[in-house]
């Protein structure tokens, strides 16, 4: 305890100071979900069905360090191919498998963000640097275009990106490394020396009208160098031209009884961007939602349609949940689900979806029918 104390003692002398007191959140969830797919042809011929159990598990720790600065780390379980293929971008699950081996555990988020409160800023823009959340650093109002788990890489600037009104939102992300050095199988091409990135660029308007919430807004996804995937794509016919994807997107709502919201919303995306192949560059999406769950015994109820043509997204980022066979088709159907909080930060819930191709149809005219069965608990 004394010689503690010197230490103490000894740093203030020299000039050293303690830090100040640092505000640490910890967050998390696991989920258990069963999972039912059926992939259906003309003819039954070649019908394909997996039924398996799966589990998802993220942990964090937020740090408040001043009203300026904060930061945050994250690890999850990765996606069943252990962090080595482009798939896992998208996934966080594990299936049950192998003889009760250790699941993988990745780093899912790394960032620093600072929000400076000087020059009339009053803590209204974000400066973000490093990897983090697709929902925390981008207005996302559903999947068309990024799957939930995905976490960018790069840096990115908010204004008001939390506050009702004008929400304005930049940023630059790496999507590989051109250099003989690339450990990614298949993309590894040191003939196509320029580094594949992604810019995105947001405006939107937050705001209330009446009794009602409501979001409209604009972006431009633009992806650039994807040459360098050329191993990858040209693997399933997929077109490696430069994507830009011009999005329009937007919500509404307001409250059935005073714990019962319902939403609707909307995305639309077309590629402006390379030479898509015969010109199938559109995707949209429609969704209804009733109710949040947020408290024990409240449900809700989602419903979404959506239509995506060929090149219409990048397609290892969307949602892989409604891929239908190989990358290269496009994809045409619904999903409905619902979820329930049965006790205090646990829900339960299932979900469906029905697919088929669209544009690149293999033989016998696959049809995805999947079922999700998940039990979520957050802390």
């Amino acid at each position: 305890m004394k010689k503690a104390m010197l230490f103490v003692a000894l740093a203030t002398a020299i000039g050293f100071k303690t830090a100040d007191a640092v505000e640490l959140t910890p967050t998390g969830d696991v989920r258990v979900r069963y999972e039912s797919l059926q992939n259906k042809y003309s003819g039954g011929t070649a019908n394909y069905s997996n039924d398996r159990w799966r589990t998802r598990v993220r942990v964090g720790l937020n740090a408040w360090i001043n009203e300026e600065l904060s930061a945050g780390v994250g690890i999850a379980t990765d996606a069943d191919n252990d962090g080595v293929s482009y798939k896992g971008a998208t996934s966080r699950n594990q299936t049950y498998a192998t003889l009760f081996n250790a699941k993988s555990i990745w780093l899912n988020e790394a960032y620093v963000d600072y929000h400076p409160m000087s020059y009339g800023l009053g803590g209204k823009v974000n400066i973000i640097l490093g990897k983090r959340d697709v929902a925390k650093t981008i207005v996302r109002v559903d999947d068309l275009i990024y799957d939930g788990d995905l976490t960018f890489e790069g840096a990115t600037l908010q204004y008001g990106k939390e506050r009702d009104g004008l929400i304005f939102i930049a940023g630059y992300y790496f999507l590989d490394q051109a250099s003989p050095a690339t450990s990614i199988a298949g993309f590894n091409d040191p003939s196509k020396e320029n580094d594949p990135f992604l810019t995105i660029v947001q405006a939107a308007y937050k705001g209330e009208v009446a009794d009602y919430s409501y979001l409209i807004g604009a972006s431009d996804h633009n992806f650039r160098n994807l040459n360098h995937f050329a191993a990858v794509y040209d693997a399933t016919n997929v077109n490696v031209t430069d994507r830009n994807f011009i999005e329009l997107f937007g919500s509404f709502g307001g409250q059935v009884t005073e714990t019962l919201p319902w939403q609707i919303r909307g995305q639309f995306a077309h590629n402006t961007g390379g030479k898509a192949i015969n010109d199938k560059r559109n995707a949209w999406l429609a969704g209804v939602t009733i109710g949040d769950a947020k408290q024990p015994g409240q449900w809700a109820v989602d419903f979404n349609y959506n239509r995506i043509q060929k090149d219409g997204v990048f397609p290892y980022f969307t949602d892989s949940d409604r891929k239908v066979g190989n990358y290269n088709s496009g994809t045409d159907g619904w999903e409905v689900g619902a979820t329930y909080h049965l006790v205090q930060n646990m829900t339960i819930g299932a979900k469906y979806y029905n697919y088929r191709q669209i544009d690149v149809v293999e033989a016998g005219n696959p049809h995805l029918h999947t079922l999700q069965c998940d039990l979520v608990v957050k802390f």
